[in-house]
């Protein structure tokens, strides 16, 4: 219990230290912005070509989040070639319209229920920040349920070996197991939750 305690205030922490006061998104705006994004977001099963995973699943993540995330790409603390070439030319403003318009997509489709974490050791690490259900406490944490569970792997692995830098995830993920990011990820991808932004 106060393992758990101590890894929720070490996250609160943090995520207050990191918050941005950052202007509100227009979902309009970002909508017409997010043509793009949906050219691999919005197609079912679209695979990243190397390394291969399916691009995660926009629809109904947290817009504070995913701001965080495309500013993230845009200044370098992501590396993917082509998500950083999307966000190179994008302003401050932009992204907050893109992220708030990819939030309000599929928004209805994430559970508010827990699930059973018993016997997983590595959860309670988890769960202190993305909730039992894989809904995250704070808007500016993602929300994992659903999410796909290759994605998942892959970001786990960017976070262990430091290719992103951008979190506080780093140090939670550092000492996490082959075994453990498996076991992590399939939980969390079998939870009712995101969805593929698909075009309208």
């Amino acid at each position: 219990m106060k393992i758990a305690v101590a890894i929720t205030t070490l996250c609160l922490g943090c995520a207050f230290a990191a918050l941005p006061a950052a202007a509100e998104g227009d979902v309009e705006r970002g909508g017409k912005l997010a043509y793009t994004c949906l050219g691999c977001h919005g197609i079912d099963g679209y695979r990243n070509a190397y390394p291969s995973y399916r691009v995660p699943k926009l629809g109904g993540q947290k817009a504070a989040y995913l701001a965080t995330a495309i500013q993230g790409y845009r200044d370098g603390a992501r590396e993917h070639p082509t998500m950083k070439a999307q966000a190179s030319s994008l302003s401050d403003q932009q992204i907050e319209d893109l992220a708030a318009y990819l939030a309000s997509v599929g928004n209805s489709t994430v559970a508010a229920g827990g699930s059973d974490t018993a016997g997983i050791e590595a959860m309670v690490t988890c769960v202190a920040c993305h909730g039992q259900n894989g809904i995250s406490v704070s808007p500016t944490w993602p929300t994992l349920a659903g999410q796909h569970e290759d994605y998942l792997v892959h970001a786990l692995n960017q976070y262990r070996d430091g290719t992103r830098t951008d979190t506080v995830m780093s140090q939670m993920a550092a000492t996490l197991s082959d075994d453990d990011v498996e076991l992590l990820a399939n939980f969390f991808a079998r939870l009712e939750g995101l969805e593929t932004t698909v075009v309208e």
